[in-house]
C-alpha cells in the first residue's frame, strides 16, 4: 500500500512531481486541462492535498476542497499515475480523503473513468451528477443572426459598471447549481484581471434604459490558449450562459449563445467547447441544434454523512 502524506500547500519540492504526474494522467486520459502557463489546473489551486508515495515515487495525488460547493458539500479529485494503476492506490487515496472529510463529500470522475466507477462501488458511493463536455466545429455550424425580442438589445460587458447586475442575474439563474450560483462580485473582478478575460467576448442582453427590466441574461465566452502538452491551437468556450428566470421563454438563451459563437468565429476559432449538466435536456437540445455533440462525461459520486 502507498504511504499517504497530507500537506496544506504544494511547496517547491512537491509542485514539479505533481505537475509531472498530472501530465502523465492527461496524456493517458485527456484530462485534466493544465492551468495558466502549464501549471496546476485552476480548480486544484487550494488544498489540502494527499500525496501517495511508493518507494519515494509519487504514484497518486488527491485534492480535498474543504470550502465546499454552493451547498456546503466538500469536493475531492484524485489521480493515479497511469503506470501504477490497478494496484489499489486509488482506493487507498479515496480512503484517506474520506477519513479527512468532515461532512457530505463528493468525488469528481472526469471522463467517467471505469477505475473510478469501481472505486466508487467498493466505497459505497452513489452516482449523483453528470456534466457533459460538448464540442463543435464552427466551420460546419450555421451561425444565424441572433433573433431578439423587439425590446431587447445586446451589448458587451463594461468592467467597473456591470458586475453587480451580472452577479444578481447569475445568482437567480443558477440558484440550483453546485458551483456557478455562488459566484461573487469580488471573484468576478478577480477574473477580470486574468490574461484570458476579454470584455468584448462577454455579451449582455438587456431591456431599454429606464425600463423595469434591466439585465435579462448574459453569455460569457472564454478563449483557451494553445496547450504545449496537447492542442496546438486556441479553443473557444461557451463559458457561462445565464438567463434570469423571469425572462425564460423569450429565446434569449439561444440568441445569446449565437452572439458568442459568432464572436468566436470572427476571431478565427474553429473549435468550441462547453459544459452542461446532464439533467438539463432543454439546454442540451439547444446545443445539439447549434451543432454541438457530446465529447465526454464527467461524473460526481457522493458519500453522505
Amino acid at each position: 500500500m502507498p504511504h499517504v502524506v497530507w500537506v496544506d500547500e504544494l511547496n517547491a519540492e512537491h509542485q514539479p512531481e505533481v505537475r509531472e504526474l498530472l501530465r502523465a494522467v492527461r496524456a493517458s486520459d485527456g484530462r485534466p486541462d493544465p492551468g495558466p502557463g502549464g501549471g496546476l489546473p485552476e480548480d486544484l489551486s487550494t488544498g489540502p492535498y494527499a500525496l501517495a508515495y511508493r518507494d519515494a515515487e509519487l504514484v497518486g495525488f488527491a485534492q480535498l476542497d474543504q470550502r465546499g460547493d454552493a451547498f456546503g458539500r466538500e469536493v475531492a479529485e484524485l489521480f493515479v499515475h497511469p503506470e501504477h494503476r490497478g494496484r489499489g492506490h486509488g482506493g487507498s487515496l479515496a480512503a484517506a480523503v474520506t477519513e479527512r472529510a468532515s461532512r457530505t463529500l463528493r468525488y469528481w470522475s472526469h471522463g467517467d473513468h471505469p477505475a473510478a466507477a469501481r472505486i466508487a462501488r467498493r466505497a459505497g458511493l452513489r452516482r449523483v451528477r453528470e456534466l457533459l463536455r460538448m464540442r463543435a466545429d464552427l466551420t460546419s455550424c450555421t451561425l444565424d443572426e441572433p433573433r431578439l425580442p423587439a425590446d431587447v438589445r445586446v451589448r458587451t460587458f463594461v468592467p467597473g459598471q456591470d458586475e453587480r447586475a451580472v452577479i444578481d442575474v447569475n445568482a437567480r439563474a443558477f440558484a440550483w447549481h453546485p458551483e456557478q450560483g455562488a459566484l461573487t462580485v469580488g471573484e468576478l473582478r478577480e477574473t477580470e484581471q486574468q490574461d484570458w478575460f476579454d470584455p468584448e467576448g462577454f455579451f449582455l442582453a438587456e431591456e431599454p434604459e429606464g425600463s423595469a427590466g434591466g439585465l435579462l441574461g448574459f453569455h460569457w465566452t472564454k478563449v483557451h490558449p494553445p496547450d504545449p502538452d496537447g492542442r496546438d491551437v486556441e479553443v473557444g468556450e461557451v463559458y457561462v450562459v445565464g438567463v434570469d428566470p423571469r425572462a425564460h421563454g423569450r429565446g434569449l438563451g439561444t440568441a445569446l449563445t449565437l452572439a458568442g459563437l459568432r464572436y468566436l468565429d470572427r476571431r478565427g476559432l474553429r473549435e468550441v467547447i462547453l459544459y452542461v449538466e446532464g439533467d438539463n435536456p432543454a439546454a442540451i437540445t439547444v446545443y445539439n441544434r447549434l451543432g454541438f455533440g457530446t465529447e465526454s462525461t464527467d461524473v460526481q459520486y457522493e458519500l453522505a454523512r
